[in-house]
């Protein structure tokens, strides 16, 4: 079973992963088994492959470390749904092939410890049964999702994703 681990507002990149477990400070280690290590032991010791991350407001805040998304992209987490996040860790998510949704009203509706399917093809996300309908990632976000990520974008396409600037950015 796949679950949500829902977290508040302000969660850091210091809460995601402590700079001391940077993959800089520690060449051997694998970053994903640092993943909330002492800011939600628990994730960090159940979390599994699948698993969807709900929280609040201005999530990965705090400093610009791509470590902290890569952590949680280590551990295979499907998804994050937030109100909002800090602009570089959407940015970084995203490179690293994590779909992340804007959902203002949606993460009020979901609980930590809820059964949870992410499907990315439909747009939707399944919790305990109900089917909700997931905003809408820009076009170029989502062909960056499907490929892995930015560099496996550029490696299969030999270009980087066109991005349409008319577009209206996330809010």
């Amino acid at each position: 079973m796949n679950r949500t681990w829902k977290l508040g507002d302000d969660v850091d990149t210091d809460q995601i992963v402590p700079g001391r477990f940077a993959p800089y400070m520690r060449p051997n280690d694998d970053v994903g088994d640092a993943a909330f290590i002492e800011a939600l032991p628990e994730f960090n010791k159940m979390a599994k492959p699948g698993d969807v991350i709900i929280a609040g407001d201005n999530f990965g805040c705090g400093s610009s470390r791509e470590y902290a998304p890569l952590a949680l992209q280590r551990r295979g987490i499907a998804a994050i749904l937030a109100r909002s996040y800090a602009r570089i860790f959407y940015r970084n998510a995203i490179n690293l092939g994590i779909p992340v949704f804007i959902e203002p009203t949606l993460v009020d509706l979901i609980d930590d410890n809820q059964s949870v399917v992410v499907d990315l093809a439909d747009g939707t996300i399944e919790v305990e049964g109900r089917v909700h309908r997931l905003q809408k990632l820009p076009e170029f976000a989502m062909r960056i999702i499907q490929a892995g990520g930015i560099a496996a974008y550029v490696r299969k396409s030999g270009e980087f994703p066109d991005v349409d600037t008319r577009q209206e950015p996330p809010p």
